[in-house]
């Protein structure tokens, strides 16, 4: 028998309000115990929640449950809407760990007991893991595309043309032996498969949902004291690099995560790019060169002539507030950080590269698991051609494969670990 599972779901006591909910078979048993009938499904009602072992009064509560498999899991949950003081939340929960068939739930097994149980697939799984992450806005509305079954819904659109492709291939082996029909069916499924590849690969061609999760990577880069520090601390609002007159005080690599006009991105202060007989600056300078390499966009602080080679470069005249530096150089944007000169257009044109590297709004994008196999089912439906059959035939079986693993069909349960550990303990 599968064990009943609870878990506070709400956030961390003290609060308002705790909120939590247990699922499994004994549910609906631990909560009669508990808390005396309970209301039809999906009504709430007040109750009294005592201590099954004592009698013992723990709170007044709201009390609701829902029947298996019209809920969140596909089990039978009960939930319990108490006051969020931690005497009361460590009653109930000792309350009902007392129980016979109750245990408290490991990370993440609520959401694994709705995929189980077919609420959800792996692509929504992981769609509520981001926007259980999401801290900006263009996150969360990725997340949320995700979460309520884009990509599910995409997938069997795939998945079912690639059915019937599947079932005009074995029909058409059946009848081999007639040249005439399984010429015209070997043409067909060809140019169906080809069409079903192309399709696949402008999905591919989007952005992936790393750059939209992780930030687009801005490096600010240029020789030493040329004011690299002193705006990366402007454009993300504190002092979070050193700032002197001395050359080469920024040694290493320093990363600060800032959300722009709601973009995500992670600015990257970097030491002076030049030849050094220190060792300890030498090295945060070979760093340095690895990050401008690395760099989604590139803040180039120097000379324009000597700026490293990249695609997404925007020249930055810094320090225009000096005297010595009021004539910036052309297609270069003078900057202060002192006096806050060329800031705003500075963030503009930032935001504009950043969002020609993300995806578009309310456009679905892939994680690189989610990517891999679509790549897979594209070069399995590349090989769906020629006069063989069999052949063909199987290559459109590799591809309902692919498709199977990235919706959660197929055996990942090496996915599954990973992804539900990302849950908090209620989740």
């Amino acid at each position: 028998m599968t064990d009943t599972i609870f878990a506070l779901s709400s956030g961390s006591p003290p609060a308002a309000v705790a909120i939590v909910r247990s699922s499994g078979p004994q549910a609906f048993a631990a909560g009669e115990a508990i808390a005396g009938p309970l209301p039809p499904p999906r009504q709430a009602a007040l109750r009294e929640l005592t201590d099954p072992r004592s009698g013992e009064r723990i709170d007044e509560a709201l009390v609701l449950r829902f029947s298996a498999p019209a809920s969140a899991t596909g089990e039978d949950i009960v939930e319990y809407q108490c006051h969020g003081g931690r005497a009361v939340v460590n009653a109930l929960l000792d309350a009902l760990a007392s129980l016979p068939g109750m245990r408290l739930a490991q990370p993440g097994e609520f959401t694994r007991r709705a995929f189980a149980n077919g609420r959800i697939d792996l692509t929504e799984a992981e769609g509520l893991a981001d926007l259980l992450e999401a801290e900006t806005e263009s996150q969360r509305r990725a997340a949320l595309l995700m979460a309520e079954g884009g990509l599910r819904r995409r997938v069997e659109d795939w998945r079912a043309r690639l059915v019937e492709l599947s079932a005009r291939a074995e029909a058409a082996i059946d009848y081999a032996d007639d040249t005439e029909e399984t010429g015209a069916d070997e043409a067909a499924l060809a140019m169906a498969a080809a069409e079903l590849a192309k399709e696949l690969g402008s999905w591919l061609d989007r952005p992936r949902a790393e750059a939209l999760k992780q930030g687009i990577r801005v490096v600010v880069a240029g020789p030493p004291n040329a004011g690299k520090s002193s705006l990366v601390n402007v454009l993300v609002g504190s002092e979070k690099a050193i700032v002197t007159d001395i050359a080469g005080t920024t040694r290493d690599v320093i990363e600060v995560p800032v959300a722009i006009a709601g973009v995500p991105l992670l600015l990257v202060d970097t030491a002076g790019l030049r030849l050094s007989d220190d060792k300890v600056e030498a090295i945060g300078v070979a760093r340095a060169e690895g990050q401008v390499q690395r760099a989604d966009i590139l803040l180039w602080l120097g000379e324009p002539g000597q700026a490293p080679r990249h695609s997404g470069t925007i020249l930055v005249h810094a320090q225009a507030d000096r005297p010595e530096r009021r004539q910036a150089p052309e297609g270069s944007l003078a900057v202060s950080a002192v006096t806050g000169e060329g800031l705003g257009e500075l963030g503009a044109r930032i935001i504009a590269e950043a969002r020609a590297r993300l995806p578009a709004e309310g456009e679905m994008a892939l994680n690189r698991r989610q990517a891999l196999e679509v790549g897979q089912a594209i070069d399995a439906l590349q090989q769906a051609r020629g006069e063989n059959l069999v052949l063909i035939a199987d290559a459109l079986r590799q591809a309902r494969a692919a498709f199977d693993r990235l919706s959660g069909r197929a055996a990942v349960e090496d996915v599954l670990d990973a992804l539900f550990g990302r849950f908090c303990l209620g989740k």
